[in-house]
């Protein structure tokens, strides 16, 4: 059974870091903009984030993701900036297309939660090995099961992805266009999605037969070949992090006094 995900071992310090301290991370970039209730936490969190991505050299291969979050965004932006219930203030006047104040602020803030969500879920998927992750799961006494699940999850969109690039390739050599006009590519894609449904469930199949193979379902306890070593840094890290929610947490509350 093949192994896909989106992580790769760069050998810096943040894939050394424990997958719970980057649960944790996401944790904090998501809550403090949230509580702290002021836009400016937004763009706090998202470079953080960046800075992340950039220690552990992934943020090249975090820039599709960032890409794709913008599509929605610019969405947002139009939706709410036009035609948000509370739109009263005029901010700008492009041709027969007004934007009020009210919308674009509303929109700004949806936007960058997005985009912290993406980049603080991104320094995680990028940074931790989904077999770690499983391994320390069931350490901590989740079941395996649920294990299987969250590297399933991992897997799902790799995976999807190299089968639809092995089909198109298998497409291509038997003589069907799947590149040029917007036309061409869309009927190009229909003939590939059955075969990329297929696949999907043939692996899904062989994988539960590799488990049951492994024994998946014996109740008897787990051994790992691996022991992961504790690391003073990990507790720092999330001491830290823990402590900055609970003061965003005081500070908010103290703020509506």
């Amino acid at each position: 059974m093949s192994d896909f995900s989106l992580y790769v071992d760069k050998g810096t310090w943040l894939n050394k870091m424990h997958p719970y301290t980057k649960l944790l991370y996401i944790l904090a970039a998501i809550c403090i903009p949230v509580i702290g209730g002021e836009i400016w936490f937004f763009p706090l969190m998202i470079l953080c984030s960046i800075c992340l991505l950039a220690c552990g050299r992934t943020l090249r291969r975090a820039l599709p993701l960032v890409a794709f979050s913008f599509t929605l965004i610019i969405v947002i932006f139009l939706i709410q900036g036009l035609f948000n219930h509370a739109n009263e203030t005029v901010l700008i006047r492009i041709g027969i297309l007004t934007f009020y104040k009210e919308g674009v602020l509303y929109a700004a803030r949806i936007g960058l939660n997005i985009l912290n969500m993406l980049l603080s879920f991104a320094v995680f998927v990028l940074t931790t090995s989904p077999m770690e992750l499983v391994d320390e799961l069931e350490k901590s006494g989740f079941s395996p099961k649920f294990g299987y699940i969250i590297n399933s999850v991992f897997q799902i969109i790799p995976q999807m992805m190299k089968s639809k690039d092995t089909i198109m390739d298998a497409q291509r050599s038997r003589g069907m266009e799947t590149e040029g006009k917007l036309w061409v590519r869309v009927k190009a894609l229909f003939p590939m999605i059955s075969p990329v449904v297929m696949s999907s469930l043939v692996n899904t199949r062989e994988r539960a037969i590799a488990l049951e193979v492994r024994g998946f379902g014996r109740k008897n306890k787990k051994t790992f070949l691996y022991e992961r070593p504790k690391h003073k840094g990990d507790w720092l890290i999330g001491v830290f992090l823990g402590l900055m929610i609970i003061a965003v947490t005081v500070w908010r509350i103290v703020s509506c006094l």
